[in-house]
């Protein structure tokens, strides 16, 4: 290995040490903040309780709380909000552009039409009927933006626009005819965490785990893509092929996120900036961070969704969007309008 190899492979192990350190921190924070979720609610359990409850579980009235509601809200939490700020990631980094977030290829307003219209013609009955309707009308909305769209970014983010602008007029249009079909929609579209854990969640969650993996697997690919296509081609990425496998893992991810949790909003956006500068340009290193970061995000929303009134819930895509304005703006102060 010549000199120069050396000092460029020292200096890349150097740059990972605070890298894997930054990591760690976050994966404890992220449990720690995991169990204090858990025990938050109508009904407060210390954190010992909650950890004794998942560890040694015996039947108490607690234990049943933890165990059979909050613990898979909580993983619901974690699942959805790795999924949108890793799509808000991988959307920003295709389309080299600061304030993408996932529902620009419009995959939340195709989750919203194929509710309207399938409660309008009756076939959406209950939560699986909803979350089928909203998986399929994402993928399918994804599916036209990404073949009008996908020549170049610039196209795909107006195919977006175009696309959810219509689909949303749409399905606005027939709310306002049938008020029944109104309030099937108002429960989805509150974008809420609660008694969502009730629905059949493994397949969006198992979806969510693979399309995580895959980003990772991807992002090395995209790191060169961030150079610009002509220097990626000359460093053996397939564009085309990289392109395409992105948009595929955006679609999955905001798709089921949204199909199972509604819209929130804010996560895909802010957690991608905030966690920018700690990855130093590196692409992988932003996935894995944003892969905790959006959970922890979540999570402090969904905590917060709790106590803020005392006679109910607010939603948490309210509290996201309460949430992610002011650091948006703090992000955009402290470091400057071009560093995002």
């Amino acid at each position: 290995m010549t000199v120069a190899g050396h000092a460029s492979r020292q200096e890349g192990t150097e740059r990972a040490v605070p890298q894997v350190g930054i990591l760690v921190g976050g994966l404890v924070l992220l449990l720690a903040i995991a169990v204090l979720s858990i025990g938050v609610g109508a009904r407060s359990i210390p954190p010992a309780e909650v950890v004794r409850a998942l560890v040694d579980f015996r039947g108490t009235d607690d234990h049943v709380i933890v165990r059979d509601v909050r613990a898979p809200r909580a993983l619901l939490a974690v699942a959805v909000g790795a999924a949108l700020a890793v799509a808000g990631a991988l959307i920003q980094t295709l389309a080299r552009n600061p304030l993408a977030e996932p529902g620009i290829l419009g995959v939340t307003a195709g989750a919203g039409f194929a509710i309207t219209l399938g409660s309008a013609l009756g076939w959406a009955g209950g939560q699986a009927g909803e979350l089928g309707f909203a998986v399929i009308g994402s993928v399918l909305a994804a599916l036209v933006v990404a073949a009008v769209g996908r020549r170049s970014p610039l196209r795909m983010v107006l195919t977006g626009v175009a696309v959810t602008a219509v689909l949303s007029g749409v399905a606005l249009g027939l709310r306002l005819m049938l008020p029944d079909v109104f309030d099937v929609y108002r429960f989805w579209s509150v974008g809420s965490l609660a008694a969502r854990e009730q629905a059949p969640l493994a397949l969006p969650l198992t979806a969510i785990g693979a399309s995580l993996v895959g980003a990772l697997l991807l992002s090395r690919s995209l790191n060169a893509l961030t150079l610009g296509e002509t220097v990626a081609h000359t460093l053996g990425a397939g564009v085309n092929r990289v392109r395409g496998a992105v948009l595929v893992l955006i679609t999955v991810l905001s798709g089921a996120a949204t199909a199972v949790a509604g819209p929130i909003l804010f996560v895909g956006l802010i957690v991608p900036h905030l966690v920018r500068r700690l990855a130093a340009g590196s692409v992988p290193w932003l996935m894995l961070h944003t892969m905790v970061l959006g959970p922890i995000l979540l999570l402090i929303a969904d905590m917060g969704s709790r106590v803020l009134l005392p006679t109910g819930e607010v939603p948490v895509a309210i509290v996201t969007a309460f949430l992610g304005g002011p650091m948006l703006i703090w992000a955009v102060r402290r470091y400057g309008a071009g560093s995002l």
